[in-house]
Parts: C-alpha cells; structure tokens; sequence
C-alpha cells in the first residue's frame, strides 16, 4: 500500500450546532455548509470536518443509525491511497474486518473503512480533487 498523504480528519458528531460552536466559532475554523461543515483551508492538513454520526453511518451502512453491536466512532481519519481496492485487500488479508467494502461515495472519493480497536474510524481513499 502507498499511502499518499493524510487526505482528511473529521470528529464525528452527535449534534452538529454544538460541535460547529466550538471548532468555528470560538476556534475560528472557516466552517462551510449545514449538514456537513467542512473547511480544505487549513494547512497542514487537506480536509478538516464535523461528520455527522448518521453521515458515517450512511457511509458504511446504508442506513442513518449506527449499529448497536458495534462501538460508536468518535473520529475519522482518512489515508489518501493510489489504490483504493488493493489497499482494502490488503486490508483484510492483513486481518482486519472493513465496515464498508471499497466503494465510490456520492461526493466522488473512493472509499474502504474500517473501525479501529480504539474506535476510530479509518478510511483508505482516493479523493481526485485532491490531486494535481
């Protein structure tokens, strides 16, 4: 696997109009959009975010409510991969279970995660915006 660089970070959030409080407003992160607030200006770091819990739980379940048989993430980090399928393979051959098969998102990444011992969400993607 060629991990490229950190593609993104994103705490996962029970209540967004909290958590957007704190990280814009009184850390003053440039904040955009409702649902998701997100900002890519930071340096040192490609994509800073306020996920959703029902947003991740969508991500790797098709559904909005996060499963009860596992523990809830607090986190996500994203790890900007040059093969998103063969880093997945890797993945699993190295005994690791994926919450979500490599997949292409409705925003344009491509996608595989799994759910670290710690309860981080971690993710092997291809985000093409990000590259060149």
């Amino acid at each position: 696997m060629n991990v490229l660089f950190v593609a993104g970070f994103a705490s996962i959030v029970r209540d967004v109009p909290s958590a957007r409080s704190l990280y814009g407003d009184v850390l003053g992160l440039p904040l955009e959009g409702d649902e998701y607030p997100a900002t890519g200006a930071l340096d040192g770091i490609k994509h800073f975010g306020l996920w959703p819990l029902s947003g991740a739980a969508q991500s790797c379940f098709g559904t909005d409510t996060w499963p009860d048989d596992l523990p809830v993430p607090h986190a996500a980090i994203e790890f900007e991969v040059d093969d998103v399928d063969g880093a997945a393979a890797e993945l699993v051959a190295a005994g690791h279970a994926l919450v979500r098969d490599a997949a292409d998102e409705p925003w344009g990444q491509r996608t595989a995660r799994l759910l670290s011992e710690d309860g981080l969400l971690v993710g092997v993607v291809h985000t093409p915006w990000m590259h060149d």
